[in-house]
Order: structure tokens, then C-alpha cells, then sequence
């Protein structure tokens, strides 16, 4: 277990790939729990950095581009954007998110990779690898899809597989093929740059299976044992693509850096940047810092290379080789960084029931979770803090969103706000009353407040976020519990000196909160403080009696938290269920082609435009519509099963496509004389074949 005693901290958020959007789930494996620690950290006065930023390379990228029809740029700039704005506008308190497209990176992670080539630290291997024939391209990781050795899921990626977690090579999926051609590739000789990850199985038994067998979390600990204990083998560290940082040697033509080479040192750019802008003053991605405005460019380098720096990960669990594992020996080989301190990685988020997927359109995307409730980022925040996937997979529903922001935010924490400060506006115009004589209850109260913050402390520290935030809402019950256990609206009549002691703590303890709840619910804590017309202090003067002085003026008090109505979330629910249906049905194949005819056999069918005159249900059927169509030659009867699309009314006066040489047939009794066309969808539902524009009925169709 680390006993080092740090002097500033270096915390990193995983770069999200910028190829499409990001759900909530993502939120809750990584960034959420990383704002949480860094927040308190700064509370606490510490020295401490945060650093994110787009992962821009990858086959990831092209394939996004193949699929929009447009350029790898085109694709990181779309979701870049997209990225940012959501984690700002949820909170996201960085102090730079950066992107692996930017100059500085690419400088960074070649220099990077000279350092470990100079120093004779990788080798140079020819290897047999997938190349699809008739795309003319070796396929990265990602280019390959083929069912998974260990859980035999049919579309596992060439480096994992997305629906057990497992991490994979190509050679290992049974049935590959390529994304490009959708063809079996075949074996092609290429020559790589390989880190002999086997030649730093005994520093890392003792860096992570002997150091950090207590401290780090068991899924992480576990998980890299597996790994170390199986035997580590050489990884390649370059790729043939044309998209990515290239190779920085001369016999390297056609070659890129792995992306898990280069997007974690993204992290070590990302720094880089930060100190280079508040530098400069000329700010791109970083946010200005005061305490940085006379820092040199090289001071990046304390957060990366002096001992004293604290390095901590929050990844989820599908990243955790790469974090505790390539890119520590990458580290460690160049003899030059710090290693994490701790990797405190997540499980998954599930959704409803069913694991989260973007691609199968069950999930929540962040951007549209913030165009359906804008206001209410941080009731977000505390649903997935609540429920962390820490130690196993977690599952977010609706239901218990709408619990949560109901039965905890608005009943507890927003009730016992609301009714100290509205009770301080009713009996002592608005500014905080003088504290008298204690009771025991007082000082029972006064005493529980004290231990909070430590308390909560110590579950942040710990990376128990759930248990932190449990930490939060209890003492909002402690507020309510004491305003129930005193009634000050009881005791107005008699004793308004007594009512002011209580509503005085009462206020304290709402000051307590805001203070403790920045981590937490950083919109609802300045909103809070502004109430209270509280300044901004430290996490070490919560807890404290005298928060608020005697006299000093109230502001105006909204309501912190609304309910969420039933309506609200059912139709969240309606639109989850839409979603992946839709992404069913657009993957469902076309129906196959019926058997070959002639065209004399077409040319015999006479197809019209007709005009329908009247149209009425048929009894003892769901499914048909007795019409009454001008076809231009005639007005004939036609039974159509339409009935379960279309009603009666919608129908008459429409133009409809009518063949009407199709032998009559009688159906429920009415003679059918001839068939309306119409259009089934992949779900069933039909559409009607009409003319661009309106026709005269008997137009011919052909």
C-alpha cells in the first residue's frame, strides 16, 4: 500500500473517443466520479490538475467516417464539439480537455516513442497480419469484426469484445472479416515496432500485485493479476493506416502509432498544453488559472516526473489493461514518469434491464438527456452517483431517476432547505437569528454536524463515491430530522427566542451543505451559497457552528429541485423503446427477391392511379376497409385489408395505386374487384404508393 506523503496530484478522466456521442454510462464509469475527487480536492486546498480531452486517432474514426459519408476530420470536429458541450454543461470542472488532432500531441507521443526506440527498448518484428484483399489495406484492430473465443458474441472487435469486456488480438476471433469488404481478410507479412511487455512482469508483480494489493479496487487488482499471471506478451505499438500520428522513422513510410500508444500520453499533451496556455494567455482549451499565470512551460513536468505527484486514472473496467498495465510499463521504461498511484476503474451501467449500447440504440446519450432536462444536470449527477457501478454492474431505470430526484432531492435535501430559509423569511425578516441558550438536542445536533465532513471525506479518499454521497444526503436528514424534532412554526407563538436558536443551526447546517455538496451537486451548491449569501470556503470550515453570522441577510430562496411528473418519464421510457426498435428494424435485411418473370409476364398486370369515393369498415374485421374506387374506367369495390393503418376518413378522397386486372375474388361475402398497392415498412406498418403530384384516375402506372 502507497504510503508516500504527496505534495500535488495529477488526475486524468478518460479521453472518449470522438466518434459519436457518449451516454450516460460513460458519465458514471469515469467522469462524474473524477470530477467528484478533484472538486474535493481543491476544497481541500490541494495542488492538483484535471485533465481530459478528446481521443482523436484510431481505426474508431475512419470507420465513423465510412459510415457518415464524410472525413475523419469532419467526424473528430462534429463530436469534439458535441463531447465538450455536454461535460460542460454538466459540470465537468477540467482544467483542460484537449484533442490528440492538436500539433502538440502528435510532438509529444513521437518524442515519446523515440525515447523508448533510442534507448533499444522496442523491437522491430515481421509478423503475419489481416489484409483485405480487396480493400488493398492491412486492417487494424478495429477494421476486423468475428465471433468472440469467450463468449460468442457474433460481431467482437479485433481488440475486444464490447459485450464481455474481454480484450482480444485479431488471430483470436473465430470467423474474422474484414469491416471494409465485409470478406474473410487473409495472413499478409508487415513489419511492427513491438514493447516486450514480458520483460516487465517482474517490476510490475512488484508494483501493483505486492504494493497495491490492499489499496487499489478488487475488479482492478483482479483483473490485472489475470493478466500478469497468464503471461504478458510483446504488443505492437504502430499500425498501418493512414490516419493516426505517424511513425517519426525514416524506413516507416504507411505507419501510425497505436492509439493505445498514443491517446494516454494525450494526458501527458493535454498537461503540456495547460501550462503552455496560461503561459501564453492564449487560451484554446485550457480554463485560466490564477495560481498558474507565472508558471514556466516545463512546470508540466512536476505533475509528471517529481515524485511528490499523486498520478490517479478513473477509466472504466474495459480500459484497464491499458491504464494499469502498456501504458504504465511505457511509463516506467521511459524512465522519466510517474506511475498511478491508484486506478480506481469502474464496472458497466446498465440501462432498463439490458446492457447499454449507442449502437443498439438502448441508452441514454448525454446530449439528449440535456435537450430533454436542461435544467437539471445535477439531478443527473446524484442518480448515477447513488448508483456507481463500483465494485459490480449497476443498472440505471427511469423509475428510479424520477425516486431519486422526487424522494431524496426535492423531499430531503431541497424540503429541509426550503423550510429553513422560508421560516427564517416568515419570523425574522430574512436575516440569520441570534442562537440563545442550548439544548440538549442543540448540542447533540451541533456535534453530529461536526463529524459530516470527515466522514464524507474519508469515502471520497477512499474512492467510495456511493457511500460519499449517501454521506451527503444524511446530513440533509439530520437538518430535517432536527427541524421535526424542535417545530420552530410550533413555538413561534411562545418562544421566538427559542425559534431563532433552531432556525439559526438549522441555517448552519444548510451552509454545511453547500459547502459539501460542491463535489457532489456543483450547480445546487452555488445556487445555495448564493441564498445564503455565502462566500466560497474551504471543505475544512464545514462542519463549523458559526458558518453564518448573526444578522447577516438572507437572499432570495427559489426552490432548489422540482418533481418529476409520471407523464415525464413514461415518455422517456416510449422514446428508449423507440430508439432501439428503430436501430432493429434498420438492421433487419430487405426481404429477398421473389423468382424471375418476364416482362411479358409484367406487362399483362394492369396497374392504375385511382381516386377512392367511399370507404367504410367491414363488421367482424380488424383488418379490412371496403372502398369505393374511380378508376378512371369505372367506379368498382375493392376490399382492402388496410384497416389497422389507415381509418375510413384518411383514406377518402385520396389517390391510390390500384391493379385492376386482377381477377375478382369474394371476401367476407363482397366481391373484391382488383388489389390497392401499397408499401410494407420493415415494421409491418404500410404507406401509400402515390403519383409526385395528383393525376386524373386511370393514369397508368409502368
Amino acid at each position: 500500500m502507497s504510503t508516500k506523503n504527496y505534495n500535488r496530484y495529477t488526475v486524468t478522466a478518460a479521453l472518449p473517443y470522438a466518434n459519436g456521442p457518449k451516454h450516460i454510462g460513460h458519465l458514471a464509469g469515469a467522469y462524474i466520479p473524477a470530477d467528484v475527487y478533484v472538486r474535493y480536492l481543491r476544497l481541500t486546498g490541494k495542488d492538483v490538475i484535471f485533465v481530459c480531452g478528446s481521443d482523436e486517432h484510431g481505426t474508431a474514426i475512419p470507420n465513423q467516417a465510412l459510415k457518415e459519408n464524410t472525413t475523419p476530420r469532419a467526424i473528430i470536429d462534429k463530436y469534439d464539439a458535441l463531447i465538450r458541450t455536454c461535460f460542460e454543461q454538466l459540470g465537468m470542472s477540467f482544467d483542460i480537455y484537449h484533442r490528440t488532432s492538436e500539433l502538440i500531441h502528435h510532438q509529444t507521443s513521437q518524442e515519446f516513442f523515440l525515447t523508448l526506440y533510442n534507448k533499444g527498448l522496442l523491437t522491430e518484428e515481421v509478423s503475419e497480419q489481416y489484409f483485405d484483399e480487396e480493400a488493398k489495406l492491412f486492417l487494424a484492430d478495429r477494421y476486423i469484426v468475428g465471433t468472440c473465443p469467450k463468449c460468442g458474441h457474433t460481431n467482437a472487435y479485433g481488440d475486444q469484445c464490447e459485450k464481455c469486456g474481454s480484450t482480444l488480438s485479431p488471430r483470436e476471433l473465430i470467423n474474422p472479416r474484414s469491416t471494409l469488404s465485409g470478406k474473410p481478410p487473409v495472413l499478409k507479412e508487415t513489419r511492427h515496432w513491438y514493447l516486450p511487455l514480458q520483460n516487465y512482469e517482474p517490476w510490475l508483480r512488484e508494483w501493483i500485485l505486492k504494493t497495491h494489493q490492499q489499496d487499489w479496487k478488487p475488479n482492478v487488482y483482479g483483473q490485472c493479476k489475470s493478466w500478469i499471471e497468464a503471461g504478458l506478451q510483446p504488443r505492437a505499438m504502430t499500425r498501418d493506416l493512414d490516419w493516426g500520428i505517424k511513425v517519426p522513422l525514416p524506413d516507416a513510410e504507411g505507419k501510425v502509432l497505436y492509439v493505445w500508444f498514443d491517446a494516454p500520453i494525450g494526458y501527458i499533451s493535454a498537461t503540456r498544453a495547460l501550462f503552455e496556455e496560461n503561459a501564453t494567455g492564449n487560451f484554446r482549451y485550457a480554463t485560466p488559472r490564477s495560481d498558474f499565470s507565472k508558471a514556466g512551460r516545463d512546470d508540466w513536468k512536476k505533475y509528471w516526473q517529481a515524485d511528490d505527484t499523486r498520478l490517479v486514472h478513473f477509466i472504466g473496467k474495459d480500459n484497464i489493461v491499458f491504464h494499469c498495465i502498456i501504458f504504465p510499463v511505457m511509463l516506467h521504461a521511459s524512465g522519466e514518469f510517474v506511475v498511478p498511484d491508484n486506478v480506481p476503474a469502474n464496472e458497466f451501467m446498465n440501462l432498463e434491464g439490458d446492457k447499454m449500447s449507442t449502437s443498439r440504440g438502448w441508452s441514454i446519450e448525454m446530449h439528449e438527456y440535456l435537450q430533454d432536462f436542461p435544467t437539471k444536470p445535477d439531478e443527473l449527477r446524484y442518480a448515477l452517483l447513488t448508483n456507481l457501478p463500483e465494485a459490480k454492474d449497476s443498472e440505471f431505470t427511469w423509475k428510479d431517476f424520477q425516486a431519486k430526484n422526487n424522494n431524496e432531492l426535492v423531499a430531503i435535501l431541497g424540503n429541509f432547505v426550503n423550510r429553513a430559509v422560508v421560516l427564517t423569511q416568515k419570523y425574522f425578516s430574512n436575516r440569520v437569528p441570534q442562537r440563545t441558550q442550548l439544548t440538549e438536542t442543540d448540542t447533540r445536533v451541533l456535534a453530529a454536524l461536526k463529524e459530516f465532513p470527515a466522514s464524507i471525506a474519508a469515502s471520497i479518499e477512499a474512492y467510495r463515491f456511493r457511500e460519499a454521497t449517501a454521506g451527503l444526503m444524511d446530513l440533509a436528514r439530520l437538518g430535517n430530522k432536527y427541524l421535526a424534532e424542535t417545530e420552530p412554526w410550533k413555538l413561534a407563538k411562545t418562544d421566538l427566542d427559542r425559534v431563532g436558536s433552531i432556525l439559526n443551526i438549522a441555517l448552519q447546517i444548510a451552509a454545511s451543505l453547500a459547502i459539501v455538496a460542491e463535489p457532489f451537486l456543483p450547480f445546487t451548491a452555488r445556487k445555495l451559497k448564493g441564498m445564503l449569501g455565502l462566500s466560497e470556503l474551504k471543505w475544512n470550515a464545514a462542519g463549523g457552528s458559526d458558518l453564518l453570522q448573526t444578522g447577516s441577510a438572507l437572499n432570495e430562496a427559489p426552490l432548489l429541485f422540482e418533481k418529476i411528473e409520471d407523464t415525464v418519464i413514461e415518455a422517456q421510457i416510449k422514446k428508449l423503446v423507440d430508439s432501439r426498435r428503430a436501430v432493429e428494424l434498420a438492421q433487419q435485411p430487405a426481404e429477398p427477391a421473389k423468382a424471375e418473370i418476364s416482362f411479358d409476364d409484367f406487362s399483362r398486370m394492369d396497374v392504375r392511379i385511382g381516386t377512392v369515393l367511399k370507404a367504410e369498415r367491414v363488421e367482424k374485421s380488424k383488418k379490412l376497409l371496403k372502398l369505393q374506387v374511380d378508376t378512371g374506367i369505372d367506379v368498382r369495390t375493392v376490399m382492402s385489408g388496410i384497416a389497422e393503418h389507415f381509418t375510413p376518413e384518411e383514406v377518402i378522397g385520396k389517390q391510390v395505386t390500384i391493379l385492376i386486372n386482377l381477377a375478382p375474388r369474394k371476401i367476407m361475402g363482397v366481391e373484391s374487384q382488383g388489389m390497392i398497392l401499397m408499401a410494407a415498412d420493415k415494421d409491418g406498418s404500410l404507406r401509400m404508393l402515390l403519383p409526385g403530384k395528383p393525376v386524373e384516375p386511370g393514369a397508368q402506372v409502368g
